[in-house]
């Protein structure tokens, strides 16, 4: 602690401000609310004095917010600032606080609440809080299901402390969201200017060699390996680690449905698809890499396979129900590990080598050749298939070092079938409930200016969005995205349980599908018109690529572009 002069009029809201610097945070992403005017003050005397802070984002949606520091953090990988506004404004957050706890993002999430009412000295914090914002056992306690760490700042003494505490639990292993309920009377107190000492990055903890080596004998003595992994690719070095450790042992991979970032180049000869299921019965060796859920049900257990479990905290704390069958576990940092396990690929049997490699190049040619078959089939089709509109966009991308954003439900697969993302950092799947795209993609471009971002999104998920509010922080902080529509007028997945549950039922007879239709919503491109957007609507194949081009080029030259896609599925 550093018992620094104060400058003259500093309160809770410069302690906060302090904090967020010194934790490195380069933006504070902010949905007003009323607690806010201490930051606010403090953050324009810094700017008038030219004294260092966060960049402030004034956003004007809960989720945007959130949605946002989520798309920052899956490529920066450090905490940020969010500012909500009490209890409703974190309630109103809260499912895009929960998708960063599912996606692995640190940040630290404050909003406030009074303790006075206004029946003590000093500033009235307003009878909006006692009749209308409070809430019984504060804020912290709501949050507490849906963050890593949720606590209470009781004076502005500690609250720089505190704030680095939160940033630091958000930063390790599993990384998530913290949060942090600032009572209004806090930011408004006077501060002494004991500030808190600058964070540093969480060191690595490592598996030893005694661990190490005996999975290593495990994987040589396999004839039928196979790696597993949802989120290698979201560690600091995970998808290059991946691609050495696979290729020096020649062991397959899967990204199973699960998966929620680019963890494997899915170009790659070692790339096995997307299903875990012919390996159930056939592999005697599964490698869980960064893998929290691989099996569906949970208690389809490998008929035969040893299970190795490579991950920093495999029982993640978050996950209600988990079961891995694990018969060994090296814990710590991931792409050392994988570093370590590849150093170990010696004194293979060749044989053994040989075949699963002519296995696996089958099963690859065998796969390119179905993509092949299906965007072949798509182009002869009428109307504009999912598919040709995958592989159109892969097409153009090419050579662009672009980033897909994809909340999509029916067309998931499709995307990453045939998107083919093959780089680190250029696919990420959007966490928890639907309607936080737009905002995660709008971070991803904050965080990575100079490449082409794109959003890939159901019709559906686009309604749940908030459209204007992220338009307004599009063109506010100039992070221009392609925002592609995958518009079958319906809820598919809805419909698709629907039959699946009631396969004779009352609404097959009579056709009568209630919770599906979405005929009735307007142009879905025109909500960006009056931001000066580029917007398209597209329901001709020959329209398809002409209509990317020229998004792509709008995109280029810094504005948004929503194409809205009319699939026949």
């Amino acid at each position: 602690m550093n018992d620094t002069p104060n400058a003259p009029g500093a309160d809770g809201g410069d302690a906060l401000v302090t904090a967020f610097n010194a934790v490195g945070a380069d933006y504070l992403f902010c949905s007003s609310g009323s607690e806010w005017a201490p930051v606010w003050e403090s953050l324009a005397r810094r700017h008038r004095d030219g004294l260092p802070c966060p960049e402030y984002l004034d956003l004007t949606h809960e989720t945007v917010a959130v949605g946002m520091a989520t798309g920052y953090g899956l490529v920066k990988r450090r905490p940020q600032g969010v500012l909500l506004h009490a209890a409703p404004g974190l309630l109103q957050g809260s499912m895009a606080v929960h998708g960063a706890l599912l996606a692995g993002v640190p940040m630290v999430v404050s909003s406030s609440e009074s303790t006075t009412y206004g029946d003590s000295p000093g500033q009235d914090p307003g009878g909006q809080w006692y009749r209308n914002l409070s809430i019984v056992g504060g804020p912290h306690q709501i949050a507490q299901p849906f963050t890593k760490w949720s606590n209470e700042a009781a004076s502005v003494h500690t609250l720089p402390t505190m704030v680095a505490r939160a940033a630091e639990l958000a930063w390790r292993a599993p990384a998530g969201p913290a949060y942090l309920n600032i009572p209004l009377e806090i930011l408004l107190e006077d501060w002494d200017g004991r500030e808190a000492k600058p964070i540093v990055a969480p060191g690595s903890t490592h598996s030893s060699p005694e661990e190490v080596d005996p999975v290593a004998q495990m994987i040589r003595e396999a004839r039928n390996p196979v790696i597993v992994t949802e989120t290698a690719g979201r560690e600091e070095g995970g998808f290059e680690a991946l691609v050495a450790f696979a290729e020096a042992w020649n062991i397959p991979v899967v990204e199973p449905d699960s998966a929620v970032c680019g963890n494997f180049p899915r170009t790659h000869p070692l790339h096995a698809g997307s299903d875990i299921g012919p390996w159930m019965d056939e592999a005697d060796l599964i490698l869980l890499v960064n893998c929290r859920a691989p099996f569906y049900p949970p208690s389809r257990r490998p008929s035969k396979a040893q299970i190795v479990v490579i991950d920093e905290v495999p029982q993640r704390p978050h996950v209600v129900y988990q079961v891995l069958f694990a018969d060994r576990y090296l814990e710590g940092n991931v792409a050392n590990t994988l570093r370590q396990l590849a150093k170990r690929a010696k004194d293979l049997d060749e044989g053994a080598v040989a075949l699963r490699r002519a296995a696996q190049e089958d099963r690859h040619a065998a796969e390119q050749a179905a993509i092949v078959g299906a965007e072949t089939k798509a182009a002869d089709a009428e109307g504009i298939d999912p598919v040709l509109v995958a592989a159109t966009l892969r097409r153009l991308l090419d050579g662009r070092d672009g980033i897909v954003v994809d909340e999509t439900i029916t067309h998931s697969r499709v995307v990453k079938r045939h998107v083919q993302t093959d780089a680190p950092d250029s696919y990420f799947y959007v966490q928890g409930g639907l309607g936080q795209g737009i905002a995660v993609a709008l971070g991803v471009k904050l965080a990575a200016r100079e490449r082409p971002v794109v959003l890939t999104i159901g019709d559906g998920a686009f309604a749940y969005n908030p459209v204007i509010q992220s338009y307004d922080a599009s063109k506010a902080y100039e992070l221009p995205l392609l925002i592609l529509v995958f518009n079958n007028r319906v809820y598919k997945s809805m419909n698709l349980n629907h039959r699946r549950f009631y396969p004779e039922g009352a609404a097959a007879e009579t056709g009568e599908w209630l919770g599906t239709d979405l005929h009735r919503l307007p142009r879905l491109a025109a909500f960006a018109e009056p931001f000066g957007m580029h917007t398209e609507t597209v329901d001709t194949p020959d329209a398809l690529t002409p209509a990317l081009e020229r998004a792509l080029k709008a995109v280029a030259e810094g504005t948004t572009a929503v194409v809205d896609v009319l699939v026949t599925r």
